[in-house]
């Protein structure tokens, strides 16, 4: 998700003061796992002063694996998760210093996984015989390309249009490293089309960019809509990401989704609905303060006013958006115009006070405990920011009824892999034209509704991204409501379609 241009101090463009903050040492995570293939002396003790420094050192033991076993020698591999790369070469360096053991080779998994690309292109049909290479290609294939050519509504039912996606990316905000460029960008977008093809069965293909020109980049999306079925914009920073996704919705017949902006905004939805219930509030009651007015701010903002929220305050780095105030975007401005309602001004940390839920979608320490602490009863907060939040959970735990994040290492992960694949597995079975504000709305009540009332609890507000039901349902939900605001193209056999796919 986009963020708010960095500064190099978070903290006083905000108007936060803090107190000392909470010191919490990076945990280890499996993002940092190393293998040690080492040979150390066949006699016993050997193994275990290995495993005691990489213990000591912090980091996590796992897999231990026997290679060999010759010349007086053992040779393991030995895998250990840490919490950064520093971290991974510390431990390293320990267990190389250790007399009598000998390190041949050091690995990161992480960068194994990676070793290639992590996606392939694999035929459906087989290309065994003549009669075969006749059928799938000359001279057979002419037919069907007339077939097309004479009714171009059938390159949905005879090419790969029907269930395909394309991936577009500029580079330019990728996660939180920035504009590193479109060849960097690749392993997040190769990660992006293999979500969509393990968990929606539609098959995604990364298109980096090498322009950060809106016009070229409309202009290439432009030309390759007749070979995919739904365009999916990624890591395009704010604010050129508004204008390529509007003016492609307008002049393509097919969805276009910025997942930074409508993922999110989604998928907070669907756990703020929950957070909700929790606690006992109303969505029409609430008063919400949204930290952060890029991408994801923005589309957040617009789902939440759609859905009817009771007072909702935007505020960005340079202080809360109010109508008329100087130096906004066009976008930002028409956001403005609709909160707000009461003219409030200052910095975030001056409207968080009595709000009821606060909704991070900034940068690290935006966000002060002691404004969260001035919150009203029964406060909700998530804190977006990734890897290191608004405010630490740890900081503010004991004063809040629910603490969201989208870490993994924290309970209630809010993540765009809850909506993506199954608003767009949606979409293409239903043939749709556009991804409206109804088909976003019903993703986050499927998602919601997902988790049951007998599971509903303050840590447990969202199902997780691994639940077999939360694809199926958001597919359902926005197949349904893309025929009843009139953008889908066939009638609705998109349930059957959807069952048959997840079945083969």
């Amino acid at each position: 998700m986009d963020s708010i241009r960095p500064d190099t101090n978070v903290i006083a463009p905000f108007g936060v003061s803090l107190a000392p903050p909470v010191i919490v040492a990076p945990q280890p995570s499996p993002a940092y796992s190393i293998t040690l293939r080492m040979r150390v002396p066949r006699q016993p003790g050997s193994f275990a002063r290995v495993a005691r420094v990489i213990m000591d050192g912090g980091a996590i033991l796992g897999a231990v694996d026997l290679v060999r076993i010759e010349n007086g020698e053992v040779t393991r591999d030995i895998t250990f998760q840490c919490s950064d790369a520093a971290h991974g070469e510390a431990v390293s360096g320990k267990v190389r210093a250790l007399e009598g053991v000998e390190v041949d080779n050091v690995s990161d998994r992480t960068f194994l996984l990676h070793a290639g690309g992590k996606i392939e292109i694999q035929g459906r049909t087989r290309v065994k015989t003549r009669d075969e290479l006749s059928m799938v290609y000359t001279p057979g294939v002419a037919r069907v390309c007339t077939a097309i050519h004479e009714d171009p509504a059938k390159a949905w039912a005879l090419t790969i249009k029907a269930n395909t996606v394309a991936i577009v990316s500029d580079g330019s905000a990728v996660l939180g490293l920035g504009n590193i460029g479109p060849a960097a960008a690749m392993p997040v977008m190769e990660g992006k089309a293999l979500l969509f093809k393990e968990f929606a069965g539609v098959d995604a293909f990364p298109l980096c960019v090498d322009s950060q020109d809106v016009d070229e980049i409309v202009r290439f999306v432009r030309m390759l809509a007749p070979t995919v079925g739904g365009v999916n914009l990624e890591d395009i920073s704010a604010p050129r990401c508004f204008e390529i996704e509007q003016r492609l919705r307008d002049e393509l017949d097919i969805p276009v989704f910025h997942d930074d902006q409508h993922g999110t905004a989604i998928a907070v939805l669907a756990a703020l609905v929950n957070a909700l219930r929790v606690v006992g509030k109303s969505v029409e009651d609430v008063r919400v303060v949204i930290v952060g007015a890029g991408a994801a701010g923005v589309a957040t903002a617009e789902i939440l006013l759609a859905e009817g929220i009771g007072e909702l305050i935007v505020a960005d780095v340079d202080g809360v958006l109010y109508a008329g105030r100087p130096g906004l975007d066009p976008v930002r401005a028409r956001i403005a115009e609709r909160t707000n309602p009461e003219g409030r001004r200052g910095r975030a940390d001056d409207v968080i006070p009595g709000a009821d839920v606060v909704i991070g979608l900034s940068g690290p320490r935006a966000i002060s405990a002691a404004a969260v602490r001035r919150m009203a009863p029964d406060a909700i907060v998530f804190a977006m920011a990734n890897p290191a939040p608004e405010v630490l959970p740890e900081e503010v735990a004991l004063d809040v009824a629910i603490m969201a994040t989208g870490r993994s290492d924290y309970p209630n992960q809010i993540n765009n892999v809850l909506a993506f694949p199954g608003v767009f597995r949606g979409a293409l079975a239903a043939r749709a034209s556009t991804i409206n504000e109804q088909m976003k709305l019903a993703a986050a009540e499927a998602i919601a509704a997902v988790v049951g009332d007998h599971e509903l609890r303050p840590d447990y507000i969202v199902p997780s991204v691994f639940n077999s039901e939360v694809v199926d349902a958001v597919a359902r939900a926005v197949a349904d409501a893309a025929t009843m605001t009139g953008v889908a193209r066939r009638e609705l056999h998109a349930h059957q379609e959807w069952a048959e796919r997840t079945a083969a």
